[in-house]
């Protein structure tokens, strides 16, 4: 049985079992990295990863949600890093979302036309915490994504992540009523964008926290604007404790700036993205490349 049927089968993200929760809580803690070094994973390269090295990333992503794979290819803009590498891990359902290339996979990097519209990831301005996809309807949900950095800026691009398991532990030792409130079905709605036709969408109201084959998900951004949270006292304390933790110098949250031919492999962990500034006469504007997934990856 592999830890999506386990979690399936005990439900440890139901609030009416508690001895599930403390079960898979224990199990969780017990392997949980400690320090960055710990998510590395060096390899030769991610377009043709060997048994082991498959295994490894796996392995890491299995505790952690997240594996951090190293190789010497810095400076390769080949979009098949990201793409093959996916598919060695069994991400097989690329999403392309209407901003990405043709090839569904996106180029962030200093786009001026993109910018000025509001696009964050395709400027040099800090990201602020949230997972991919927050806005997607349920049947598109991102499950997993890649960060491949072809090549670093001069200063900044720094990462935060976490593991939206750890949140969810954090969240409901402190105070079950927090899960509940941010499991609702109408707790988090984004506001329809209809000024950018390209990317126009509806209004998407759903959960910050939910299950799928047994698995968590959660979707959440931290922007104050084009966002509405459920009007109640509950979610407002929900989401002020969920504020403290993103916040705070928790052990649990990892701070990385990738080199070139280093990525990130996740189960859309929380993450951000720290202001950066390129070095255009020193040949380091920021390239990274992202790939999102509607699977997560293969743990088995």
């Amino acid at each position: 049985m592999n830890a999506v049927e386990r979690r399936a089968v005990e439900q440890p993200f139901a609030l009416d079992q508690p001895q599930a929760y403390l079960r898979w809580r224990e199990r969780k803690l017990a392997r949980y990295p400690h320090w960055v070094e710990d998510l590395i994973v060096e390899v030769r390269d991610p377009r043709k990863l060997s048994d082991s090295e498959a295994a490894e990333i796996r392995r890491v992503c299995g505790v952690a949600n997240l594996a951090v794979y190293s190789s010497p290819l810095a400076g390769i803009a080949d979009k098949d890093i990201a793409r093959c590498l996916g598919t060695q891990l069994g991400l097989a359902r690329l999403h392309a979302n209407p901003l990405a290339d043709e090839d569904g996979i996106s180029s962030l990097e200093m786009t001026p036309e993109k910018s000025r519209l509001g696009y964050i990831p395709y400027s040099n301005q800090r990201l602020l915490w949230h997972t991919d996809g927050y806005y997607n309807p349920p049947q598109q949900r991102i499950g997993a994504f890649i960060l491949h950095c072809v090549r670093p800026a001069a200063t900044g691009g720094e990462n935060r992540l976490l593991d939206p398991e750890i949140a969810y532990i954090l969240l409901r030792d402190a105070d079950p009523s927090y899960v509940a409130a941010l499991s609702a079905s109408d707790a988090m709605t984004i506001p329809a964008n209809e000024e950018d036709t390209a990317a126009a969408r509806p209004a998407q109201t759903g959960p910050v926290f939910s299950t799928d084959a047994g698995a968590l998900h959660m979707r959440y951004t931290a922007r104050t604007r084009s966002i509405e949270w459920r009007a109640d006292e509950a979610t407002r304390d929900a989401v002020q404790f969920l504020k403290e933790i993103l916040d705070s110098d928790s052990r649990y949250v990892f701070t990385l700036r990738l080199a070139g031919g280093q990525g990130i492999v996740c189960n859309n962990v929380l993450h951000d993205r720290s202001a950066f500034t390129d070095g255009p006469a020193a040949g380091l504007n920021r390239l990274v490349y992202r790939a999102r997934y509607t699977d997560r990856v293969d743990n088995a």
